[in-house]
């Protein structure tokens, strides 16, 4: 394989470069989106951010606040985020509980709120279901999150086609009217509707790195493939270890991220540049997922 150029090579910044808002080379930026933003002009320049910020739930990549500072602080930063999208462009925050002393706060419920100030509209209301994670003892175990989707306008980019999903009964037919007899189901499959079933990057997953909650690959990439073209800005403001990059470099997007942590950082550019190597590895958002029946592991012992 031909060596990468360096005008495609994937870099990793802790100062702005002069053709910085050109987005010509995927750019992990070291240090934190407000600070990043401070940088940027201001006008339209992303046409989807996806970010998974922190739940305040003190994991090493964050400090626990008080909820209503937590609040304020990622007001600040979306009114700077906000005013970057582009008109046509789409905002998605993925999201789960914080949890006090027993006690969970939906997240998606206290984001909305700021969203709606902020003047973006609701378009979904997307479950992540995923199949692994902590189990409880006094309530029942967490197995979903969310991600919310906005737009800024009505005349947003969705292409359905580009995610359908294989029909539960591609030879069912009309049974009546007009198209008695033919196909009822679309030749390219169905709308995957809004519950997705992606595993998590628990174990032995494929895409596993040095970030204890990292965002699975195939999530970014249906809402990359739905709500961008070729050649879209994607912006994500709390990178990790680059997944959205990977899904959006994976499509022929562009991608930015901050990343406050070097470890991660680093991490998300080495999967960067696998990607743009082919060699990266992931698990794409149409994998069917794994029959548990079929493991061994799930026959009970004998007693």
């Amino acid at each position: 394989m031909k060596p990468r150029s360096k005008k495609t090579r994937p870099r990793l910044i802790s100062k702005i470069p002069k053709d910085m808002w050109a987005f010509k080379k995927p750019t992990i930026w070291h240090g934190t989106a407000e600070k990043l933003l401070l940088h940027a002009p201001k006008r339209a320049l992303f046409d989807l951010v996806i970010a998974s910020p922190p739940y305040n739930i003190g994991k090493r990549y964050e400090k626990s606040e008080a909820m209503a500072r937590y609040l304020r602080r990622h007001r600040r930063i979306l009114e700077d985020i906000v005013s970057r999208l582009k008109p046509n462009g789409s905002l998605c925050w993925q999201v789960g509980n914080h949890v006090d002393d027993g006690e969970i706060f939906p997240l998606d419920l206290e984001f909305h709120k700021i969203f709606r100030k902020l003047g973006l509209k609701l378009r979904n209301r997307i479950i992540w279901r995923f199949g692994h994670g902590l189990h409880n003892s006094r309530r029942f175990s967490g197995r979903y999150e969310v991600i919310l989707w906005y737009t800024k306008s009505d005349a947003y980019h969705f292409d359905l086609d580009a995610v359908r999903v294989p029909s539960k009964y591609p030879a069912k037919t009309h049974y009546k009217g007009e198209k008695r007899g033919q196909y009822s189901s679309h030749p390219l499959g169905k709308n995957p509707e809004d519950v997705w079933d992606i595993p998590n990057v628990k174990g032995n997953h494929v895409e596993k790195t040095n970030h204890p909650c990292q965002f699975p690959v195939g999530l970014v990439e249906r809402l990359v493939l739905s709500l961008t073209k070729k050649n879209a800005v994607v912006f994500d403001p709390y990178a990790g270890v680059c997944s959205a990059g990977v899904a959006a470099l994976l499509h022929g997007r562009r991608f930015i991220g901050s990343e406050r942590l070097k470890p991660y950082c680093k991490a998300g550019l080495k999967r960067l540049e696998d990607t743009l190597d082919n060699t990266v590895r992931y698990r794409p958002h149409d994998k069917p997922i794994y029959d548990h029946k079929n493991s061994k592991l799930s026959v009970p012992p004998a007693r």
